[in-house]
């Protein structure tokens, strides 16, 4: 990252620090200002990893825990065709997000068209 701006010719000059990246010795505060950072960021990573490897190899799993059981599926996908039952309806009813159903069922509109007859279809009675 640092040295693409330098073959371009680009330099940085903080005004607080006195430090500019056009001189040999800015070059060399600034990469002493950069070892120990880029140094603590990968210890970091490489504990966040081992972290996550040591939780998986117990079992555990990150993420927010699911609220869509086979029986919520079910019902949303058994509602009966109404035309006052909207998607954002079914889900209220069944205590989730309308993103939620579809995420789980992404042709849930489709299905609920296709169920509808053919009169609430086309909006003729």
């Amino acid at each position: 990252m640092v040295g693409e701006p330098r073959r371009r010719e680009i330099g940085f000059t903080s005004l607080h620090e006195s430090l500019d990246t056009t001189t040999p010795g800015g070059r060399l505060v600034f990469h002493v200002f950069a070892a120990p950072a880029e140094f603590i960021r990968e210890l970091i990573v490489a504990g966040t990893r081992e972290g996550l490897a040591a939780a998986k190899a117990r079992g555990r799993v990150g993420g927010r825990p699911t609220v869509v059981t086979p029986d919520l599926l079910r019902a949303a996908r058994d509602m009966p065709p109404n035309p006052e039952h909207s998607v954002t309806s079914i889900a209220k009813l069944l205590g989730v997000s309308p993103g939620t159903l579809y995420n789980h069922i992404p042709n849930l509109r489709e299905l609920r068209a296709a169920c509808r007859p053919a009169e609430l279809a086309t909006g003729s009675r």
